[in-house]
């Protein structure tokens, strides 16, 4: 029986670097540190379906433990962009929250005061769900 010849592993077959003292955690697909990872938030951007233009308001309890939360979906703006609206609607709520997936996650139950705040700023608004 003959043995086939190994091939030599190199850094390049493996994959390439993974880890850096210097800055932690390298991305596989463009070998930068994932802090400055370009090719994950192109991706983001384009995970993102485009919509139909029309900013949906919803309220949720599910997976909170009963605590309403006020969701956004549907902003037609660059994450730079929600991640400001976002400020500015908890500020106008006077609450707490965050920003998932382009979805921007108001604490409480304020769907009726986003429903008006987003109108008045020219968003085609509708009121999703009950």
């Amino acid at each position: 029986m003959s043995k086939a010849p190994r091939a030599a592993k190199g850094l390049s077959a493996l994959g390439g670097l993974v880890y850096s003292t210097e800055s932690g955690r390298m991305c596989p697909d463009c070998r930068q540190p994932l802090a400055s990872c370009q090719c994950k938030a192109l991706a983001r951007a384009a995970a993102r379906p485009a919509g139909d233009g029309v900013v949906r308001v919803s309220r949720e309890t599910k997976g909170r433990g009963g605590k309403a939360v006020t969701l956004v979906r549907g902003l037609p703006l660059t994450d730079d962009e929600i991640d400001a609206l976002a400020k500015q609607l908890k500020t106008a709520c006077g609450s707490g929250g965050t920003v998932k997936d382009g979805v921007v996650e108001i604490q409480g139950d304020h769907v009726a005061r986003l429903v008006e705040w987003l109108a008045a700023r020219g968003f085609k608004v509708k009121r999703a769900g009950g």
